[in-house]
């Protein structure tokens, strides 16, 4: 079978064609095998994800003062900035999306770049978080923490934050990295962008990248008043 050829002509011109994998007879069916995978593999993450939630809802049902404690010592307001963040480049990413289905090229790298830059600003905030805990002694799956700075036993009843933490330390580092793996995916897209890589012609990569990082910002509007309001 002979491979497809998709050329589209801009005004800006210097695009890529894009040459259509050999075992796929049109370029929509290779754009629809792709997003069917991709979905695929986004149910996994919601699956991940959804267990941690569940873990959550369990473990704060049996002891709500450890949470309540936990709680009291992140600053929602730190939160809140993150929550900013990633909403606005949720924004931006639309943005460049919706340029490469264009063939806005520079306009796409623009936004692109926003939202790099926006997951970078979510990501310093979130290393004083988690130095902040580090520097009073709060760690990972680590003994129970006492609120005065020691470590102790669970006495009287009294359930210090351990659990929350762990709890707290799992699912914000889980989505971190998948932060961090979304900023590598797009500087990807800014890199082959520039060189007209995407355009009204082929533009999933951008397509799939984009979804993958609205699913990213969406687990984190359920993280945040769960960790940081609701406790």
């Amino acid at each position: 079978m002979s491979h497809a050829t998709i050329v589209t002509p801009t005004p800006e011109g210097g695009f890529q064609p894009h040459t259509v994998a050999h075992h796929f007879k049109t370029a929509e069916q290779e754009f629809q095998a792709a997003k069917f995978a991709f979905w695929l593999f986004l149910v996994t993450e919601v699956m991940l994800f959804g267990g941690l939630f569940a873990a959550y809802i369990y473990y704060h049902g049996f002891y709500p003062k450890s949470f309540q404690a936990g709680g009291s010592l992140l600053d929602w307001r730190l939160g809140a900035l993150n929550t900013m963040f990633l909403l606005t480049s949720s924004w931006t990413m639309a943005n460049g999306v919706r340029c490469s289905q264009l063939s806005r090229r520079k306009e796409m790298v623009v936004w692109l770049w926003w939202t790099v830059v926006l997951a970078g600003g979510f990501m310093v905030v979130k290393y004083f978080e988690y130095s902040g805990k580090f520097h009073h002694g709060i760690f990972p799956f680590t003994q129970v923490w006492h609120p005065e700075g020691h470590y102790g036993e669970v006495l009287a009843g009294v359930a210090f934050p351990k659990l929350f933490f762990n709890i707290y330390f799992t699912m914000t580092g889980i989505h971190g990295l998948h932060v961090l793996v979304g900023m590598i995916a797009i500087g990807w897209l800014i890199w082959r962008g520039g060189q007209g890589r995407f355009h009204s012609g082929w533009y999933i990569p951008v397509d799939l990248i984009g979804l993958y990082w609205h699913v990213v910002d969406l687990i984190w509007i359920f993280l945040f008043p769960l960790l940081y309001l609701v406790p």
